[in-house]
């Protein structure tokens, strides 16, 4: 890490994340571009990242992270994608996988997350396993949806664990035991597969693993399970669920993408003058009345979902603990509210922006592709919506990705 990351965090000093996105905004929107037709990240705007501590913005300050609460990363995850989506939504995925490192050993964390440029991607699958042995397991399989791998140091992935003979093992709840297992990017296989309508600049390839050693101080609890009694004495980032940070964080790509197209839509809506029309589209009433929904929609969205989440934070400081269901129900219906309202607005924008909107290399053809793609996303489902309303309905439930 660098020297300057390192001496923040060692003397406590906070860092203004969102300030520093901010500041990187304009070199990654000039990227954005080169992004999406390199379908991978831009290495100079990978390396301010870095710089930035933009990876590190909820690791442990003695990795030299910043421990920043979730409501501030959400917000930085809101900026980037104001300029680029995809640049967003790799920065989002591998800020929550940097979470591995509270799971982890410290010798273990060190080795994974101590690089001047570390960072870690996952993805997933259906197709994988982990074979018990001496000291750790023998792991096969293959993982799809790795947002950031061609950016990562160490790779991951959730397995189900088997004795040699194929047996489940049991956790100690009775069910079939899954470890999220950490490996250098090195041990694994790429494939070339990430050919999709929109979030192309992510690299969301597919990583393979042949029967390859992990030991078990580079294996963790999978995030997506409710963090146990320690960690939730730990400081406030590490007591929330995967499951809460991933709905806020690509709620935020969808609502900085929405709000960079509403920008974009401003800016041409002053220039553009209708065939057969002899004013500017700024000059309609339809038009005028638009931009102001879009513009109070977002915001709307954008201030329940960080305010909801700072909200949650005090409450889990002041009680020592985590968010309760209640809280968790909230935070999940906030993300998933905002990613598809974001979802319309991009719609109307694109709709409004006529066929300026439909040539490629324009930001509204690329923005309209990403928004579709994210909303594609687990995370946008409306029957999360169901698992809401149940629960305020008090209708009993298991519920899941809460």
């Amino acid at each position: 890490m660098s020297a300057e990351l390192l001496k923040t965090a060692e003397t406590g000093v906070e860092t203004d994340y969102v300030a520093r996105a901010r500041e990187l905004a304009p070199l990654i929107a000039d990227s954005a571009s080169d992004v999406e037709a390199g379908r991978r990240l831009d290495e100079v705007v990978v390396a301010a990242l870095h710089d930035a501590g933009l990876f590190r913005i909820m690791m442990p300050r003695w990795l030299g992270g910043g421990e920043a609460p979730p409501s501030e990363y959400a917000q930085v995850i809101e900026t980037i994608a104001r300029a680029d989506a995809s640049t967003a939504w790799c920065l989002s995925q591998m800020n929550v996988c940097s979470l591995a490192s509270v799971y982890l050993e410290r010798d273990a964390a060190r080795e994974v997350f101590g690089g001047n440029r570390a960072a870690l991607a996952w993805g997933s699958t259906p197709d994988a396993k982990a074979v018990r042995v001496p000291s750790g397991y023998r792991v096969t399989g293959k993982w799809e949806f790795g947002s950031g791998c061609h950016h990562a140091t160490w790779l991951g992935g959730h397995i189900a664990v088997v004795e040699p003979d194929g047996t489940p093992v049991l956790g100690d709840d009775g069910e079939p035991l899954e470890r999220t297992m950490l490996f250098p990017k090195s041990a694994a296989r790429i494939a070339d597969v990430w050919h999709v309508l929109g979030l192309r600049g992510t690299g969301s390839d597919l990583y393979t693993l042949d029967d390859h050693f992990i030991p078990e101080q580079h294996t963790l609890t999978s995030l997506f399970r409710w963090p146990d009694a320690p960690r939730l004495k730990l400081p406030v980032p590490y007591r929330f669920g995967g499951s809460s940070l991933y709905a806020s964080g690509f709620a935020c790509v969808a609502l900085g993408n929405a709000r960079g197209m509403l920008d974009d839509f401003i800016e041409l809506s002053q220039r553009k003058v209708p065939r057969w029309g002899k004013n500017p589209l700024a000059d309609n009433m339809i038009v005028q009345v638009a931009v102001a929904e879009c513009d109070t929609k977002l915001e709307s969205a954008r201030v329940y979902l960080v305010q909801n989440l700072r909200e949650v934070e005090t409450a889990a400081l002041r009680r020592q603990g985590g968010p309760t269901m209640d809280e968790r129900m909230k935070i999940r219906a906030a993300g998933t509210y905002a990613l598809r309202l974001a979802t319309g607005v991009v719609n109307r924008l694109y709709e409004m922006a006529g066929t300026t909107a439909i040539f490629e290399g324009n930001p509204f053809e690329r923005r309209f592709r990403d928004a579709h793609t994210i909303s594609q996303h687990a995370q946008g489902r409306i029957s999360h919506m169901e698992t809401v309303g149940k629960h305020l309905l008090g209708i009993e439930q298991v519920p899941r990705f809460v």
